[in-house]
């Protein structure tokens, strides 16, 4: 049976790195956010959104994500409808997903909300993927060209490292990339003798 390896971490703690890393031993990986974005461009997800956020956040028959940013950014009411939409259509996409790569005795699931999701629990283990806090701001203002008060509100509005490493089984510090590269190897070495 394929296990299922969750895979998180704050904004700029270098997730995707971790995750690209596991790709290219041959890993396969689940990026939810990636698939996230193009399941809510299916017209029945586009049709859901019109209901819960009206004609004005579709555009082009596409969805204008800063729009729909913007409403659930202060209004988590919202934020809630939104999830109730995209998220049990992303666990569906998934579990198929997995079923294709049955023959892999693990595969990855990267998100940066999976213990806010609740998706963890279908995972058999979790790795959270940490960094100093002024390493990930300036990742974040470097990658996404915004100011660093923008970058403190997203880490504020996101679960503490303390909190996901307290439901995790194992952390990699990613600092320097071949260290977080060989905790990687030491984490994928215990998973596959478990």
């Amino acid at each position: 049976m394929t296990k299922i390896i969750g895979l998180t971490g704050g904004i700029g703690s270098g997730k995707t790195t971790i995750a690209n890393y596991f790709k290219a031993l041959g890993i396969p990986v689940y990026i939810a956010d990636d698939e996230a974005r193009k399941i809510s461009e299916t017209p029945e997800i586009i049709q859901s959104l019109k209901t819960i956020f009206g004609d004005g956040v579709i555009n082009n028959e596409k969805l204008d994500r800063v729009k729909v940013s913007e409403i659930v950014f202060n209004n988590p009411e919202k934020l809630q409808q939104l999830n109730a939409v995209i998220h049990p259509a992303v666990k569906k996409h998934f579990e198929n997903w997995v079923l294709q790569h049955s023959n892999f005795p693990f595969v990855i699931k990267e998100a940066a909300i999976l213990f806010e999701s609740g998706s963890y629990k279908d995972c058999d283990f979790v790795i959270t993927v940490i960094a100093p806090l002024e390493t990930r701001i300036q990742r974040v203002i470097k990658r996404d060209k915004v100011t660093r008060e923008e970058v403190i509100k997203r880490i504020e509005n996101q679960w503490t490292d303390e909190k996901r490493i307290g439901k995790s089984q194992y952390v990699i510090e990613n600092v320097a990339i071949d260290q977080a590269k060989a905790q990687a190897n030491e984490i994928l070495k215990k998973i596959t003798f478990q």
